[in-house]
Parts: C-alpha cells; sequence; structure tokens
C-alpha cells in the first residue's frame, strides 16, 4: 500500500490534511474532496482523476535515484505512452506497446526495468545477462544503451552494448563479467550467443523494439531462437509501430496477458510537423534541394533517399556545392556511421543524407526541416522518416520531392495520414487526388469511328483469306541429274518459271528465269 498526502478545501480558507491509500499501478485514481461548512454536515463527493495530474514522474511511482537523473536531464512531463505504460510495468505486467520513435517509448521502458532490478539486487555470475533488449539497428541500439547510462546514472547496474560492424573482442570482455542491461541487435547476439559467449538463462526482462522492423530486416527467425533460449517465467515487452501478422503471430507467443498501450503516429505527425511536397521531375530534384539549402533557416536537415547509391551521390554533390553533408547507409561500418552521426550532431555536417536505416533510432536534437529526396515506397516509413523532426515537443517542417514515378506513394502517405500536403508550386496537370479513373455511366460505351471497308471474300493487303493454309514447299523437287536421282532445292519454293509436271519432277517451261532447253 501506497499513502499520499491530499489536502482539501474548507469555505472559510482553512486547510485540512487527510491521508489516503491508493494502489500503486491504477491508471485513475479517485480523489476524495471535502467540502466543509459550519452550518451543513459534510459533503463527500468523488472525482476521477488522472495518474498525471500527480507531479510529473513522481506520480508514477518511480524511485528517488532515478527521478534525480530525470531532473539532470530536464524531463519534468511524463508522455503519454510513459504514463499509461510505467505504473503497469513496475507492477510487472507484459505490454504491447503501439508506438514509433520520438514518443518516449524508450524511457517507458527503460525506467520500470532500472527500478525493478535496483530493487532486486542478485549476484551476477560470469556471462550472465538479467535484461536483454533486442532492437534492430546498430544507431538504435545505441541510442537506448545511452538512454540507459542516463537514466541509471545514480544506480549500480552494469550494462553493455553489443553489435556488428565492429570487433567483437571488446564486446567479449564487457560480457565475461556478466551484465545487468545488455542491449544488442540480433545478428550480433546470435554470433556471441553460438560461440558460447553468453547467457541468457537467468533473463527475467524481455524487450523486442521495433519489432516490425526487425520483421523487415529478415531478424525474425534469429529472435525466435532468442526467445527460446530465455527463461519462460520473465517480463516481455514488444514494441512496434505497426502490426503486421508475423509480428501479431510473435507477440502472441511471447506476451501473457499483455498491457495494450497505442499511440497513434498519424495523429502526432499531423499536429507538430508542418508538411508540403514539390511535383518535380527527377532530373532536377538535384538543383531544387541546393536552392532550398541555400536559405539559412535550414540549419540541421537530413535528407532521405530510397537506396545507399543515391545517398553517396547526394552527399557527394552537395559537397562540391559547398555544403557541409555526410551519408550514413547499411553499406558503411559502423565506425564510419557513428563518426557521421557525430558530426551531424555537433554542427560540423550541416546535412546528414540517408536511407531509412537511419529513419527509426537516432535521436538528434535540433533537426529543423526533413528533406525526403525520394518518397518511400512504404507509408509507414515516411511516418517515421519526418518523425527525426519535431521531437521532445517541439516544431518541424517536413519537405517532399515527388516525381511522375512517385504519385501511387504520395497518395499512399496522403491516405494513412488522413491529410494531404500542401503542394508548393505547380501540381502536375494530371494529378488527380483521389487516384481513380475518370467516371463513366453504367450502360454507356464510348462510340467508335467506322470500320474500313473491304470486299466480301477478298483478302486485306498482306493478308490471307480466314481459313486459307499456308502453302508448302518442302517436297518440291527443282530438277533431274541424268542418271534418274532427284536433285532438290532443300524444300525451297521453286525457281520461277519452274511447274510441277504430272510425275512429280519439274519441267521445262516456256519464258522467265531458270528456262531449260531440250538436248
Amino acid at each position: 500500500m501506497k499513502f499520499r498526502l491530499l489536502q482539501v478545501r474548507v469555505d472559510d480558507g482553512n486547510a485540512l490534511t487527510g491521508a489516503f491509500a491508493c494502489l500503486r499501478g491504477m491508471r485513475a485514481r479517485r480523489r476524495r474532496t471535502l467540502f466543509v461548512t459550519t452550518s451543513t454536515p459534510i459533503i463527500d463527493t468523488l472525482t476521477d482523476t488522472q495518474e498525471t495530474a500527480d507531479t510529473g514522474f513522481a506520480g508514477l511511482g518511480l524511485a528517488e535515484p532515478l527521478l534525480r537523473a530525470l531532473a539532470a536531464a530536464n524531463y519534468t512531463t511524463p508522455t503519454p505512452i510513459q504514463a499509461q505504460s510505467i505504473p503497469s510495468l513496475l507492477n510487472g505486467r507484459d505490454m504491447l506497446g503501439m508506438a514509433q520513435t520520438g514518443t518516449g517509448k524508450t524511457a517507458a521502458f527503460a525506467l520500470p526495468i532500472l527500478q525493478r532490478l535496483s530493487e532486486q539486487q542478485e549476484h551476477l555470475g560470469p556471462k550472465m545477462v538479467r535484461a536483454l533488449i533486442l532492437a534492430p539497428t546498430r544507431e538504435l541500439a545505441v541510442q537506448i544503451s545511452d538512454s540507459f547510462k542516463t537514466y541509471g546514472r545514480h544506480l549500480r547496474l552494469r550494462q553493455a552494448v553489443i553489435l556488428g560492424g565492429v570487433s567483437q573482442g571488446p564486446q567479449v570482455r564487457n560480457l565475461s563479467r556478466g551484465v545487468d542491461i545488455l542491449v544488442a541487435t540480433p545478428g550480433r547476439l546470435m554470433d556471441l550467443l553460438n560461440q558460447r559467449h553468453l547467457r541468457l538463462d537467468k533473463v527475467s526482462h524481455l524487450v523486442l523494439d521495433e519489432a516490425d522492423r526487425m520483421l523487415d530486416m529478415g531478424f525474425i527467425r534469429d529472435v525466435r531462437k532468442i526467445v527460446s533460449a530465455v527463461p519462460a517465467r520473465r517480463q516481455s515487452l514488444l514494441f512496434s509501430a505497426t502490426m503486421p501478422n508475423e509480428v501479431a503471430k510473435l507477440a502472441a507467443e511471447l506476451l501473457h496477458n499483455p498491457e495494450r498501450v497505442e499511440v497513434s503516429p498519424q495523429r502526432i505527425t499531423v499536429e507538430r510537423i508542418e508538411q508540403s511536397v514539390h511535383h518535380v521531375n527527377a532530373a532536377d530534384k538535384r538543383m531544387l534541394l541546393e536552392n532550398m539549402l541555400a536559405d539559412p533557416a535550414m540549419k540541421r536537415v537530413i535528407v532521405f533517399t530510397r537506396t545507399k547509391h543515391r545517398a553517396n551521390r547526394v552527399a557527394e554533390q552537395l559537397d562540391k556545392a559547398g555544403i557541409s553533408s555526410d551519408a550514413i547507409h547499411g553499406n558503411k561500418s559502423q565506425n564510419a556511421r557513428q563518426k557521421a552521426l557525430d558530426a551531424f550532431r555537433k554542427g560540423r555536417a550541416r546535412v546528414l543524407v540517408a536511407t531509412d536505416i537511419a529513419a527509426r533510432g537516432i535521436d538528434v536534437s535540433g533537426v529543423t526541416h526533413v528533406i525526403n529526396y525520394e518518397l518511400p515506397n512504404e507509408p509507414e516509413s515516411y511516418i517515421h522518416r519526418i518523425g527525426r523532426t519535431a521531437r521532445a515537443g517541439a516544431e518541424g517542417v517536413a519537405i517532399s520531392f515527388c516525381d511522375s514515378t512517385e504519385r501511387s506513394y504520395l497518395r499512399d502517405i496522403e491516405r494513412l495520414t488522413k491529410q494531404r500536403l500542401t503542394v508548393i508550386g505547380d501540381a502536375p496537370a494530371n494529378d488527380n487526388p483521389r487516384g481513380d479513373r475518370p467516371a463513366q455511366r453504367q450502360g454507356h460505351r464510348p462510340a467508335r469511328g467506322p470500320r474500313p471497308e473491304h470486299k466480301s471474300g477478298a483478302p486485306k493487303n498482306g493478308q490471307k483469306k480466314f481459313g486459307q493454309k499456308k502453302r508448302s514447299f518442302k517436297d518440291v523437287e527443282s530438277g533431274s541429274k541424268a542418271d534418274g536421282q532427284k536433285t532438290g532445292n532443300g524444300g525451297q519454293r521453286p525457281f520461277k518459271g519452274q511447274r510441277r509436271n504430272s510425275n512429280g519432277q519439274g519441267g521445262d517451261s516456256t519464258g522467265g528465269q531458270g528456262r531449260h532447253r531440250a538436248a
């Protein structure tokens, strides 16, 4: 039981103090207010209030070391997903979260895990892991690890992050002593697990972040193998921006009676991000981008492309134009990607050109603009792209370039967000917002022009009459030898002027070429 002090109002200006018990983890509290007068009896009324009505994170039941860390990081008000998730997770519930990056979901699961691990102090054996967090990309894994360090700075918990693209030696050494918290990408985790560099038989908390992205990247099979190595008695959390059938099936296998929390990404993007689109030819996109970046208001810009090759090309062209930029994509090593992110974060690179690998998991503050140099072929990726701006309650701008081959992508995006993007400049002449074919009245067939007339039974020029068989000259012989042996032309058409006689051999004819004279 948890007791709180509550001030009650009285009509003469005095204040009384009462205490009531409330169960931690409930979404709503019933607040008891007493109105006291000198001439009337006490009237007891009940009013419903939300958990977030309490003073920020302190009202969610978090421990004092975590509150100190949050205050140092200037976190004062919990986001909706944090207010809904933290009390239930502190009570040990499993959770299915539908939320994109930028909604505060990392803190929503990191804070309860840190508190529960600190309350349940256990001896760490060699290669032992207590809490396992899986992330689809290296960037997201690094971001999650940094968040755990920020929130748990006053707790004596050991943590590590393992990912591909770098040497596994330092990672193996960190795991050899055992860790309380391990953040990992599935590929490298499976490698170290097969080499027996870590144990998962003591994991008490399991988190799958961006599960739909893991599905897209082909990690679902690895995830299933990892889950099979974790004890069945554990607290499990799964977060996903979308819920395809394979992810829903995985959630049903992984979670037990989960609390479901959903934050609509469409509503978030519409509220805080100014979105527009330029209809432009593909060949003119580079010049349009350079002209836009001449605006000093574009201080920190992320440019998204669909392919790695295009990302390199755009970054090189911007460098030649005198605009500091760097590219990040899957073909670059982890050190190169981290170097590019650091340069962008510290302002040494004004523009970061990225593929969709950076659409989730990169938390860089102060991104003023997101430019979709190429529209994504999946509308959900658009949501994650533009979510790199307008983070932590700020506002942002998202600009898209759309050529003639990308208009179907644009329609899918507008259908998902339930909002038409503002068109800057001229719209294409054949722009149809609904993407429908022109309406046609039922039963009405457009008139056709008159057919060309031909004489009855006469074939058209260059055509044969219907039913007429093609003549074969395979067995036609075109001459004879003196000894009676046949000499043919290989089944070719007889020479002009030759005709077949009654015995099937070529005979004499008059006139024309190939004429034979009697001996």
